[in-house]
């Protein structure tokens, strides 16, 4: 543990260029009296660090010194793909091998292209969870990542949305998909392969026991063609809805993607109210009314009836509720 700390000092200062005590107990998340010793051993092991006294001063290397000892361990290199993304990392549990990969990889440029890449970090952030809703709480992110990294068999409790809620599954992991702040495992089972959403497992078992993958598995590839077939079971039939203007203007601001993409497939044209009447894909009856329903009379379905009756009795029951 401490010859890799000791290593994190040497290619902080080598990346840095000058770092307090302070900032490498920060850093490595230590104490300063830990900081002193390291450094301490460093000189002793034959390092050239030396410190600059006063306000400005702080740890530094003499100038030209560089170490090659940039090599990654398998950790750091299986986290590799993680660096630039510390909140999935930190819920796979890589937060130290990419911080690691990280600094090894910086270490290993030279000074312009270290800026640069400095400057590129600054610029650019990726923040995952759609906006109004918090990342999901998956507490066996980590156990799951594990397994799929090692071909290891899961046993798992999930709750599904239909009846029984709660089952009992073996699970062979290809893979970990994020979507949109959510965290979805591609699994093997005995009816072939499934898509199950981490934050459903209630419990999980790791098990000893390796599986194969098949040869040529491509999970990108794989969770493409699942979100096709997705789309094409999601949408079932269509309706016939008028857009009044003023939702017509504010169709951007309200996310509301689905129709926006109906008006623009069907390049329909404004009628003289400025309303456009569109056909737009829509789920089950049930599902398509809780959609609608949130445009209120800005928005008027057309066909078909079955869906105009819902929306009804959606009314009527709201209606009900809010005059007692």
């Amino acid at each position: 543990m401490r010859s890799s700390r000791l290593l994190s000092i040497l290619l902080l200062l080598q990346t840095r260029r000058q770092l307090t005590a302070r900032e490498l107990a920060t850093e490595l998340e230590v104490s300063l009296r830990t900081i002193y010793r390291d450094v301490e051993a460093l000189a002793a092991a034959g390092v050239p660090v030396y410190a600059d006294q006063g306000r400005a001063g702080g740890y530094r290397l003499v100038d030209g010194y560089r170490t090659k000892l940039t090599g990654l361990t398998e950790g750091e290199a299986a986290a590799l793909f993680m660096v630039g993304m510390p909140g999935p990392a930190a819920a796979l549990g890589l937060t130290e091998q990419t911080s690691a990969a990280e600094l090894k990889l910086l270490a290993a440029l030279g000074p312009d292209q270290r800026d640069r890449a400095g400057r590129l970090k600054n610029r650019f952030h990726l923040d995952m969870p759609a906006w109004y809703r918090e990342a999901e709480d998956s507490p066996h992110l980590a156990a799951i990542a594990a397994a799929v990294l090692h071909d290891r068999r899961i046993k798992v409790l999930y709750r599904r949305w239909e009846a029984p809620r709660e089952v009992e599954r073996i699970l062979e992991p290809y893979g970990l998909v994020l979507k949109n702040g959510t965290w979805y495992v591609v699994a093997a089972t005995p009816g072939g392969l499934r898509t199950y959403r981490v934050s459903n497992i209630l419990e999980l078992t790791p098990t000893d026991e390796e599986f194969t993958r098949p040869d040529g598995f491509d999970l990108g590839r794989h969770w493409q063609d699942h979100l096709d077939q997705f789309e094409q079971r999601r949408f079932t039939s269509e309706a016939v809805v008028r857009i009044s203007a003023p939702l017509v203007a504010r169709l951007s601001d309200l996310s509301s993607t689905l129709l926006l993409k109906a008006i623009a497939d069907a390049g329909a044209e404004p009628d003289e109210d400025g309303s456009i009447t569109v056909a737009v894909p829509i789920e089950a009856i049930g599902n398509a009314a809780t959609q609608l329903v949130r445009y209120g009379d800005r928005l008027e379905v057309l066909d078909p009836p079955e869906l105009r009756a819902e929306l009804s009795r959606l009314a009527r029951s709201l209606v009900a509720l809010y005059e007692s």
